[in-house]
């Protein structure tokens, strides 16, 4: 019997749109055939929604979802935002983050995971919808975060329904103090999040490629000026500064003040509450973000607006 690869199933799945474990399983009775893996899958019903599958989901809604000291998100995908208006979509993008909990934010997991007890895994559930809506669908990614103790507070932008939008974000306080005080700022956190796009958490957390590459454009750069490489390394480093203050979400400056650094916030409100705190992480979804979009408008001040400043 052949042995079937996870590069294989996926390699099915984006020809076909079947769910994952339909294609693991029909590429088992084709004996690894892709071809026949095809004909498989639409003998069992699903060529409906395999025709679907070439065209490109870029709408959809992002869903949040929180627990004890846990929150996950997921993005679902549609072909157009009439869909995601759609009651029934917006009701498996609720109860797939509500999932996306109990599976600790794997997507495997997810799209294997019974989306009713004993009922069809979402991916099949998924695949049903499609063949039922007329649209290609996709469940795109997910995740979770959680503290031992603290708090992982949601927000949604654009909002579409509770706990559902165009941008959701999560963002995880460790701390001892009052989980509603947590939450309030953990909030406000993730509202600067949507609107200031962090690229990491700290300048600790940047991956080493990219600053190796900041840093290499700004010594290029500099050396354009015909300054001596000692005065070179003193430019690149404050232009790293800059870099990191704009771009890392403790050091960027709070959209909602428009002056104190984020980290300042959380010192402060953390002497408010007379105990320590610590943002451990963040996530922040956007509906087909990678997707060639027309521009918008300035996305921080509707975000300023929506917080009542």
């Amino acid at each position: 019997m052949a042995n079937i690869t996870a590069q294989m199933v996926k390699e099915l799945r984006d020809m076909t749109g079947a769910g994952m474990m339909d294609c693991k399983s029909a590429l088992g009775e084709a004996d690894g055939d892709m071809n026949a893996a095809v004909d498989w899958l639409r003998a069992k019903g699903l060529a409906k929604a395999a025709k679907k599958a070439g065209r490109v989901a870029a709408e959809g809604l992002v869903g949040v979802s929180t627990g004890p000291n846990s929150g996950a998100i997921v993005e679902v995908n549609s072909e157009t935002d009439f869909v995601a208006r759609n009651d029934e979509f917006k009701d498996f993008v609720t109860r797939s983050a509500a999932l996306g909990l109990k599976v600790e934010g794997q997507i495997d997991a997810l799209l294997a995971h019974p989306f009713e007890d004993g009922g069809a895994s979402v991916s099949d559930t998924l695949t049903a919808l499609i063949a039922k809506i007329g649209e290609n669908m996709a469940v795109r990614r997910v995740t979770a975060l959680s503290v031992d103790k603290g708090a992982v507070a949601t927000y949604i932008h654009n909002a579409a329904g509770p706990e559902l939008g165009k941008i959701g974000v999560l963002v995880a306080l460790s701390s001892e103090a009052d989980p509603a005080a947590l939450t309030a700022l953990g909030k406000q956190i993730a509202m600067h999040v949507a609107a200031a796009n962090p690229i990491a958490l700290s300048a600790d957390h940047v991956p080493a490629d990219v600053v190796a590459r900041e840093r290499a454009i700004y010594a290029e750069q500099a050396r354009e000026s015909g300054k001596p490489e000692n005065i070179i390394e003193k430019m690149v480093d404050g232009r790293m500064k800059k870099f990191f203050a704009e771009s890392v979400l403790l050091e960027q400056v709070f959209v909602m003040d428009g002056e104190t650094p984020v980290g300042k916030v959380v010192e402060r409100v953390a002497g408010e509450v007379g105990a320590p705190i610590e943002v451990t992480g963040f996530v922040r979804f956007a509906v087909g973000e990678g997707v060639d979009r027309p521009p918008g408008g300035d996305f921080a001040d509707e975000v300023k607006a929506m917080a009542g400043h």
